[in-house]
C-alpha cells in the first residue's frame, strides 16, 4: 500500500500486523497517533468495513483529529462510519441501545462529577451523618474507585476488609451511602461516568448473547493510551476481543502517570500474558526532541525496575545540555525562569507560546504568576474552571437535562428556584421526602401534588404548577425545534437572559460573555449538523450527549496573543513546547511526599518527570528552591533525588548558576546536614500522612485536567451581542439568518465546480475536490488548508467562491 511509504520500518511493521493481538510500545514523540491512524487506514484498505472497527480513545478531541486524518488517507465516506470515540461515549451508545436489559430507560441522564457530589451531599444529610467527616468529594472518590474495580454497592457494603478500612478512615457508613447512591441514580434514570463502564461490563457478563453480538460486530479493536486504562476498561476490552483476538493496544508504560485516577500500569505490563501470542512492536525513534533531551530522559527512566525495556533515540540535532538552575527561594526561582524566558525568546526569535512551566502541584503557580505580571510576560494557566463547569452554563444545561429527562433529580433541584421564583429549600425538602417515600421522581410529585400528599400551601402549589407548565412547554417543543431554537426559547422564557443581563460588574460581564459563547456554540453545533446532512441529530438529546461527554482535555482555550503556558505535568501530557521549565524539583515536592510509601509510587513519580522532560523540543531547564513556604511555614528541602539520576554528562549548571544567589553542587545547596545548621528537627521529618489525597474521580482517566483560561473582557461587544441575540426579535431574526444563509449558499452552489477555491465561514480557504448528488442533496467534498477534508451539504453550507 503506497501510504505505508510514509512510515519508518518500525511504524510500518506495527501497522501491517493485523492477524492477532499486538502491543505497540510508542516512546515519547515516536509517532503513536500516526501509527494508529495509518493502521486503521490499512485495515480499511484490506477490505474491512469501517463500522466493524472499534477505536477507543481517552478524549473526544483525539477521536476527532484521528478521524480527520484517516479521512485524508482513505476519504471521509469511509472515515465517518468508524466506531470511534472515547470509552465513555462508545459504551454510552451501547448502553442506550441495550438499556432495557439493565433496568434503565434509553433517555438516561449522564451525571458529571458535580451532579454526583450534589446527590451524595443530599444522601449524607438525609442519613444524618456529619458532612465534615463524610465529605462528598472523599465519599465519591471511594465509590468511584470501587466501581472502577467492579465492586458493586452490595459487595462493598458486605465486605469485611472494606468495612474495616472505612472504619479506620472514620467513615464506616460509606457502604450504606454507596447503596443509597446507586438506588437514587436508578430512580432518577441517571448514570455517572463510572456507571458507563461498570454497567457495560455487567451487561456483557450477564447477557452472553449481547456480548457475542458486539464481539461479532467488531472485526478489529484498537485502544489508544493503553497505559492509562483502569481495571474495568481493560476488562471490557478483553470481553470483546476474546474470540477473534484481533486487538491492538498502543501506549507507553513510561508515560503511565494517572494511577490516582484509577489507571493501572499492570494492564500494559501484563498485556502479553493476558493475550498469549501477542506481537510486540517498539517505536523508539523520537521525532520531537534533541538527542540530548532524549538521552537524559532515558537515563532517568532506566532507574525504574517495572517497565518494558526500550531505547528511545533521536536523529535530530544533538542540542544543548539539560540546564539545572537552583535558586535560594521560590521567589528567586520564578525570577530565574522569567529571565530565561526573555533570554531564549530573544535568542531564538520565538513567541511566548513556545514556553511551558511545568510543576507538580497547582499551588506552585503563585510565585510565577506574580513575577510574570511584574515583567509583563503574558501567561495562561491550565487547570482553572472549564467552560461547561461555570455556574451560568451549568444552570442552562440543567434546564436542558430536565427537558430531556424530567426524572433527573439533580437537574430539578438546581433549577427549581433559578431564576428565583419563590420556591424555597423547605419546599424542595418536602418534595424530596415525598418522592423518596413513594419511590417516584420529583417531577412526578409536583405533577400529582394531592395524590402524593405534598404538604404545601396554595401559593406554593401554584408556583410549582407554573414551573411544571414551563418545563412541559419546552418538552413539547423539543421534538420539533433544533437545539439552538429550543435553547433560545429556554434561555429567554425561563428569564435566565434577564438575570444574566441585569448585572454590571466585571463578573457579570464575564457571565454575559459566557452566555454569548454558549449560544454561539449551539449555533455551531446545529450548523455543523446541517452542513453534514445530519439535521436529525441536531436536537436537544444529541447536544446533551456531546456536552455530557466533553472532557477538560477537549477545551482548547482562547485563540488570542501568544502566552506562556503554566500547568501541572499531568496536564502537559500529550503536548510539546520548544522550551520547557520543570520547576520545584525538591524532595517532598517532586517526588511527592506521598510517593515515599512504596517503590511503585516512586516509580510513577519518576515517570512523571520523564513525561515532563520529553515535552521539550529544544531546551529543557530544571529548577528548584532551597526554601519555600508550604503548609503555612518555611520549609527546607533537599534537591530531588531525580536530578542525580540523570546522566551527569547530559546536564550542566548547579555549581555556578549565574542568576542564583547561592552555589553548591548538583545535588547540594551547600553543606547543611540533618539539622541544616538551622537548629532543631527539620520540617520534612514530620508525619505527612494527613496530606494523603482523595483525588480519584469519575472523569475519563486521561482527561489531562486541562481547562479554559478565564476569558478576557470584550464587554461592549459581549453586551451588544447578547442583547442582539436575546432581544425581543431573537426567534424571528435567527430564522431569518438561517434562511438568508441557506439562500446565499444555494445561489453560490449553482456556480460551484470541481477545482474551485472557496472561503468557508468556519473552515476557511479550501479547494473543491468533488461534487455529487442533485438538488437539495448536492454535496461537495472540500479540502481546507487547515481544517482538512470535509463533505458539505451545499443547501446549508456557508461559503464564498474565490476562483
Amino acid at each position: 500500500m503506497d501510504l505505508l511509504n510514509d512510515l519508518n520500518d518500525a511504524q510500518r511493521a506495527a501497522v501491517e500486523y493485523i492477524d492477532g493481538p499486538s502491543l505497540v510500545i510508542a516512546g515519547a514523540g515516536s509517532g503513536k497517533t500516526r501509527v494508529l491512524t495509518y493502521k486503521i487506514a490499512y485495515l480499511l484498505s484490506q477490505g474491512m468495513k469501517p463500522w466493524s472497527i472499534m477505536a477507543l480513545t481517552f478524549t473526544n478531541k483525539a477521536a476527532r483529529e484521528m478521524k480527520e486524518r484517516i479521512g485524508k488517507l482513505v476519504g471521509d465516506d469511509l472515515a465517518q462510519h468508524l466506531y470511534m470515540g472515547t470509552f465513555h461515549s462508545i459504551f454510552s451508545r451501547i448502553l442506550r441501545a441495550e438499556a432495557e436489559h439493565i433496568g434503565f430507560n434509553n433517555n438516561f441522564t449522564i451525571y458529571d462529577e458535580s451532579d454526583s457530589r450534589s446527590l451524595l451531599k443530599a444522601i449524607i444529610k438525609e442519613m444524618g451523618l456529619d458532612d465534615k467527616a463524610y465529605k462528598p468529594a472523599a465519599v465519591h472518590a471511594r465509590i468511584s474507585m470501587a466501581k472502577n474495580n467492579l465492586v458493586t454497592a452490595e459487595a462493598y457494603d458486605s465486605d469485611p476488609a472494606i468495612m474495616e478500612q472505612n472504619k479506620r478512615a472514620k467513615m464506616p457508613a460509606i457502604g450504606k451511602i454507596y447503596v443509597a447512591y446507586v438506588q437514587r441514580c436508578r430512580q432518577a434514570n441517571a448514570m455517572d461516568f463510572d456507571d458507563l463502564l461498570m454497567l457495560t461490563f455487567q451487561l456483557f457478563r450477564n447477557h452472553e448473547e449481547i456480548r457475542q453480538k458486539y464481539a461479532g460486530r467488531f472485526d478489529y479493536i484498537l485502544v489508544d493510551e493503553y497505559q492509562d486504562t483502569n481495571h474495568v476498561q481493560m476488562s471490557i476490552v478483553m470481553q470483546l476481543c476474546k474470540e477473534k483476538l484481533r486487538v491492538c493496544a498502543v501506549g507507553d508504560d513510561s508515560q503511565s502517570i494517572y494511577s490516582f485516577r484509577g489507571a493501572n500500569i499492570d494492564n500494559i505490563l501484563n498485556y502479553q500474558k493476558q493475550l498469549p501470542g501477542t506481537q510486540l512492536f517498539k517505536l523508539e525513534q523520537n521525532y520531537r526532541s534533541t538527542q540530548t533531551i532524549v538521552e537524559a530522559a532515558n537515563s532517568l527512566i532506566h532507574h525504574n525496575r517495572n517497565q518494558i525495556q526500550k531505547e528511545v533515540f533521536s536523529k535530530n540535532d544533538k542540542g544543548e545540555k539539560i540546564q539545572y538552575k537552583p535558586a535560594y527561594s521560590d521567589k528567586e526561582e520564578a525570577l530565574i525562569v522569567a529571565k530565561n524566558i526573555q533570554r531564549i525568546k530573544r535568542q531564538d526569535d520565538c513567541g511566548y507560546d513556545q514556553f511551558a512551566i511545568l510543576y507538580r502541584t497547582n499551588a506552585q503557580s503563585r510565585s510565577f504568576e506574580e513575577e510574570f505580571r511584574k515583567q509583563g510576560i503574558p501567561y495562561r494557566i491550565y487547570g482553572g474552571l472549564s467552560f461547561y463547569q461555570r455556574k451560568e452554563i451549568k444552570d442552562i444545561i440543567a434546564y436542558f437535562r430536565l427537558v430531556a429527562n424530567p426524572d433527573d433529580e439533580e437537574a430539578f433541584k438546581r433549577i427549581i428556584n433559578y431564576p428565583a421564583r419563590g420556591i424555597g429549600a423547605t419546599t424542595v425538602m418536602k418534595i424530596a421526602d415525598c418522592a423518596h417515600l413513594n419511590q417516584v421522581s420529583f417531577w412526578e410529585v409536583i405533577g400529582n401534588v394531592e395524590h402524593y400528599g405534598l404538604n404545601v400551601n396554595k401559593g406554593t402549589q401554584t408556583k410549582l404548577e407554573n414551573f411544571r407548565l414551563l418545563i412541559s412547554s419546552f418538552i413539547d417543543r423539543s421534538h420539533t425545534l433544533d437545539v439552538y431554537e429550543l435553547g433560545d426559547a429556554i434561555i429567554r422564557e425561563s428569564r435566565i437572559s434577564e438575570d444574566i443581563m441585569s448585572g454590571k460588574n466585571a463578573d457579570d460581564l464575564a457571565r454575559q460573555e459566557n452566555l454569548e459563547e454558549f449560544l454561539s456554540g449551539m449555533q455551531t453545533f446545529v450548523a455543523g449538523r446541517q452542513e453534514e446532512g445530519r439535521m436529525d441529530e441536531a436536537y436537544l438529546t444529541d447536544y446533551l450527549q456531546d456536552v455530557a461527554l466533553l472532557t477538560d482535555a477537549d477545551s482548547e482555550g482562547e485563540k488570542d496573543e501568544p502566552r506562556v503556558s503554566l500547568m501541572t505535568v499531568h496536564a502537559a501530557k500529550g503536548l510539546e513546547f520548544a522550551t520547557v521549565f520543570v520547576v520545584g524539583l525538591e524532595e517532598n515536592i517532586f517526588p511527592s511526599p506521598l510517593a515515599a510509601v512504596s517503590v511503585r509510587e516512586l516509580e510513577e513519580e519518576r515517570r512523571l518527570l520523564y513525561v515532563a522532560i520529553t515535552r521539550a523540543e529544544k531546551h529543557c531547564i530544571l529548577t528548584n528552591a532551597k526554601n519555600r513556604f508550604r503548609y503555612g511555614k518555611m520549609e527546607f528541602d533537599n534537591p530531588s533525588r531525580f536530578i542525580d539520576e540523570i546522566d551527569a554528562s547530559l546536564i550542566e549548571g548547579g555549581e555556578e548558576a549565574p542568576e542564583s544567589s547561592f552555589g553548591g553542587g548538583r545535588s547540594s545547596y551547600g553543606g547543611y546536614g540533618s539539622d541544616g545548621g538551622y537548629g532543631g528537627r527539620m520540617p520534612w521529618d514530620r508525619d505527612r500522612s494527613g496530606y494523603r489525597r482523595e483525588s480519584q474521580n469519575s472523569k475519563p482517566v486521561a482527561s489531562q485536567f486541562m481547562a479554559d483560561p478565564k476569558p478576557g473582557f470584550k464587554s461592549v461587544r459581549a453586551v451588544n451581542a447578547v442583547h442582539r441575540i436575546m432581544g425581543d426579535t431573537a426567534s424571528s431574526s435567527s430564522v431569518a439568518l438561517a434562511g438568508s444563509s441557506a439562500s446565499k449558499a444555494s445561489s453560490a452552489a449553482g456556480s460551484l465546480s470541481e477545482g474551485c477555491r472557496i472561503e468557508h465561514q468556519r473552515f476557511g480557504i479550501g479547494k473543491v475536490l468533488k461534487i455529487e448528488g442533485t438538488g437539495e442533496n448536492t454535496k461537495a467534498t472540500v479540502e481546507f488548508q487547515n481544517a482538512g477534508t470535509k463533505q458539505l451539504l451545499l443547501k446549508f453550507a456557508k461559503f464564498t467562491i474565490l476562483s
